[in-house]
């Protein structure tokens, strides 16, 4: 008969999980758990406290939602990347990968997976980061490749590409129904901070008024996931 103690002692990769979504993170959780050598040390639904936590748990890896409760994924990305310079990190989220995957990489993170992939890709991807590699579909290298390649960018009334990643945040915030306050707390920056990027996204997007700028946000907000082309 094995020992109990021995066979804890096997979990010897300490794994973050940040996820706002009770459901998602406890399913994730079971996914993870079910390895040998995987653990999850510490679960927590806001940017704030995973900073915390980092600090008390030591994780390997953090495996993180763009959509927290009190901030924007990326922002925790390039966090942890200042802070925490040995920590990796994993996007897993429902958000665009062709959007926001290259984004994510440029902040810090070691890959990115989206949350409607089977437990064996999601599995892949943390083992893979865990490795010392980029993980991303080949779907979404493909695509980057090809806009490196093709640069510079064909010109477009819709190009959310041009947008900075603070500018992102601001559209896609906008475009689920926050007003400038409420984006201003959620960012933790001032409301007239939220009225400039409102007017950079406003000009890079060619949109002639405010009232057009949040209905290509809500729209935006409303685009199929994992697109084709």
């Amino acid at each position: 008969m094995k020992d109990s103690g021995s066979a804890r002692q096997k979990k010897n990769i300490r794994i973050l999980l940040v996820e706002d979504h009770p459901l998602v993170r406890e399913s994730l959780k079971r996914i993870i758990q079910q390895q040998p050598d995987l653990d999850v040390c510490g679960e927590t639904d806001n940017g704030s406290q995973a900073m915390e936590l980092v600090a008390e748990t030591k994780p390997h890896l953090v495996i993180l939602d763009l959509t927290l409760k009190d901030s924007h994924g990326l922002e925790l990305i390039k966090n942890l990347s200042d802070s925490y310079p040995k920590v990796l990190s994993l996007v897993f989220s429902m958000h665009e990968e062709f959007l926001h995957a290259e984004r994510a990489i440029r902040a810090g993170a070691r890959g990115y997976v989206a949350k409607e992939e089977p437990p064996a890709k999601i599995l892949h991807a943390i083992r893979k980061v865990l490795g010392g590699e980029i993980y991303w579909s080949e779907k979404a290298a493909s695509w980057v490749a090809s806009q490196i390649a093709s640069r510079p960018r064909p010109s477009s009334n819709f190009s959310v590409d041009l947008l900075t990643d603070r500018e992102l945040q601001v559209f896609e915030l906008m475009g689920g129904g926050l007003n400038t306050r409420q984006i201003a707390a959620m960012l933790h920056i001032d409301a007239s901070t939220v009225e400039t990027y409102r007017a950079r996204i406003k000009d890079k997007l060619n949109l002639k008024s405010s009232s057009e700028l949040l209905q290509y946000a809500i729209r935006f907000q409303m685009l199929p996931k994992n697109k084709d082309s």
